[in-house]
């Protein structure tokens, strides 16, 4: 092994600091994970420390350093990811101003009528590709602005979470163009901040990092990060991406064609597009890629993986998953006429309703336990379906190969109704380990091991099993489908009902 030929992805996500090491052939080293609180002080609203992100990478990298037995002389770059569209206030001093607000936080959207209101709905989808949701950066500011002016009166800089841990490790403002797309400030074509759109909200455009593509250097680890970490002072960082953008990268959907079918706390289906199109009521996410250059289209159901979390906190609280879902192969599909909407934290694709909520529906006397668990895995699943239907009437994709990842994928019987409902072949390939490895892989490429990203991973990344649909199945769930499609629309003036009690 030659010096400098270790790589370091570092992933802030909701739930967890996580730090990995792979070397120059891709081959996983060590990963270390650190977890975080989540504050919730008002329903819908959802907050974490920046500082807490800081302390639980520092944590995480010394982890994984000791556990390798690794140097911090050995690591040749370091690749950033992270949640997505989180608000970082600083002051002129440098000081975090307040909690950080979520993506999954929803109290903004006040504000998203706002924007609406001064720019205007077809302009705003033109300039960045997208439409106004709660979940997205630029409402979260101007909610600081309309309810903590105190605040908003000290600010003079902005960040997104990953990139707040990139200026503890090397004092630079900087962002990459995918994960700045999804704050809602960017140009989508230009692949820069807007200056039109910052004028007409009157936010201040030397407050906004330096964009960069993904796998430009930012800078490099300074002498008090690398005392505290462990690290080597000098060592590049490279921007490296939003979460949903690694992890593309970490599965290898970094081409028109392959999509990345994620299942984690959000669903996430993801696929790369060859220009910077746009869906025509903005329902899709159009976000540049973190692969330079790139663009692509994403759609996110906010409530997945984590929407069998809340039940089984809920309801079996203890109860190990695999435990849990053993008896729903029992159950036929369709759970006999049940029904679960899996909108516990609102919606986004194709539903961008922040007042969206979750239930049963269907529920019978005949109905067990069972039933219900079976019932959360197939809502989940058709709501993906739901947002694989969008992606395809855009008629800007071609899908040719679904790559399956995250937590859901850990389970056989969710990855078989998945591939039933969606009527396709689900494809495992053998990186796992996510958006920390595609920020791994983004880092090698900005010092040159690989010379495109498309290297990166056709030398790191192979498919390892498939899943085949039942014909029998698909023409059930094909049923079900269009029964679970239509309670939304049904149900959502009694959604803004129940918002006002």
């Amino acid at each position: 092994m030659s010096k400098k030929s270790l790589l370091l992805g570092v992933d802030v996500s909701t739930t967890g600091v996580k730090a990995l090491l792979i070397n120059e052939t891709g081959n996983l080293i060590g990963s270390a994970t650190t977890q975080l609180n989540l504050s919730t002080p008002f329903p819908l609203w959802s907050e974490q420390s920046p500082d807490e992100w800081w302390s639980g990478a520092v944590k995480s990298i010394r982890q994984v350093l000791a556990q390798t037995m690794v140097k911090g002389t050995e690591i040749g770059a370091l690749g950033l990811t992270g949640q997505m569209h989180g608000l970082v206030l600083l002051d002129a001093n440098n000081t975090v101003l307040r909690p950080a607000i979520l993506w999954n936080d929803q109290r903004t959207g006040d504000e998203c009528d706002e924007i609406n209101r001064k720019v205007g709905f077809e302009r705003l989808l033109k300039i960045t590709g997208n439409r106004a949701l709660t979940g997205f950066t630029a409402p979260k500011i101007l909610w600081v602005r309309n309810h903590e002016p105190q605040i908003f009166t000290q600010t003079a800089h902005i960040l997104l979470p990953k990139d707040y841990v990139r200026f503890r490790l090397s004092g630079d403002y900087a962002v990459d163009k995918a994960d700045a797309s999804g704050m809602l400030l960017l140009d989508h074509k230009a692949r820069d901040w807007s200056e039109e759109l910052l004028g007409i909200l009157d936010i201040p455009l030397a407050w906004m990092p330096k964009t960069y593509e993904g796998t430009e250097v930012t800078g490099y680890i300074h002498a008090q990060a690398a005392e505290e970490t462990g690290l080597s002072a000098g060592i590049p960082i490279v921007a490296g991406g939003g979460d949903q953008a690694a992890q593309a990268v970490g599965v290898g959907a970094v081409s028109p064609g392959v999509v990345a079918l994620t299942l984690g706390t959000s669903g996430v289906i993801f696929t790369t597009i060859d220009g910077p199109h746009i869906e025509q009521q903005g329902r899709m996410h159009a976000f540049c890629h973190s692969v330079p250059g790139a663009w692509h289209f994403m759609g996110v159901m906010l409530s997945a993986a984590g929407s069998l979390q809340w039940y089984r906190d809920t309801h079996a609280p203890d109860t190990p998953f695999d435990e849990l879902l053993a008896p729903c192969q029992d159950i036929p599909q369709g759970a006999e006429g049940l029904f679960f909407l899996p909108y516990l934290t609102g919606e986004r694709t194709p539903y961008p309703d922040p007042l969206a909520r979750a239930g049963f529906v269907g529920l019978t006397i005949r109905h067990s336990r069972d039933h219900m668990t079976r019932a959360v895995l197939e809502g989940v699943a058709f709501g993906m379906r739901d947002v694989m239907e969008l992606i395809r009437q855009t008629g800007s994709v071609q899908v040719q190969q679904v790559r399956f990842s995250g937590g859901g994928a850990k389970s056989p019987l969710w990855h078989q109704i998945l591939s039933d409902v969606l009527n396709t072949e689900l494809f495992t390939v053998n990186t796992t380990e996510g958006a920390a490895y595609g920020a791994a892989l983004l880092a090698g490429t900005g010092i040159g091991i690989w010379q495109s990203i498309q290297e990166a991973c056709q030398a790191t990344i192979h498919v390892t099993s498939q899943i085949t649909p039942n014909t029998d199945a698909v023409e059930r769930y094909a049923s079900a489908y269009q029964i679970f499609h239509e309670l939304y629309p049904i149900l959502k003036p009694t959604f803004e009902k129940i918002s006002r009690i």
